[in-house]
């Protein structure tokens, strides 16, 4: 099974910015993130594949980049004009895992965004 090693949450002010990073441990075709606030389903952010093909959520697009870096197997996600709405933890997915299974393979990292 892939293993997802994921960073770059904190805590930041509304209309600010934050990047995430996410490394697999294997050669995957589709990378991504999901996240999940308190009390709520899990919502897709942002995917995309091996060559370059994206895909996004409804409340992040004009906001949110998804990239990736294939030599190294990494997915980032820069985020901009953050708002509170977005706070939540931020989990790196792979080949659609939190689709097929309901379930997430990273530990996920914290998204707070507060003031």
């Amino acid at each position: 099974q892939v293993r997802l090693v994921e960073s770059g949450g904190g805590l930041v002010q509304p209309g600010g910015s934050l990047r995430l990073s996410c490394a697999a441990s294997g050669s995957v075709d589709v990378m991504g993130w999901y996240r999940q606030a308190p009390g709520k389903q899990g919502e897709l952010v942002a995917t995309i594949t091996r060559d370059g093909r994206t895909n996004y959520g409804g409340s992040v697009k004009g906001r949110f980049t998804i990239s990736r870096d294939n030599a190294k197997t990494t997915v980032y996600l820069q985020m901009n004009s953050l708002k509170p709405e977005d706070t939540a933890v931020y989990y790196c997915d792979v080949e659609g895992y939190h689709v097929y299974t309901g379930a997430y393979l990273g530990q996920g990292t914290q998204v707070t965004v507060s003031s």
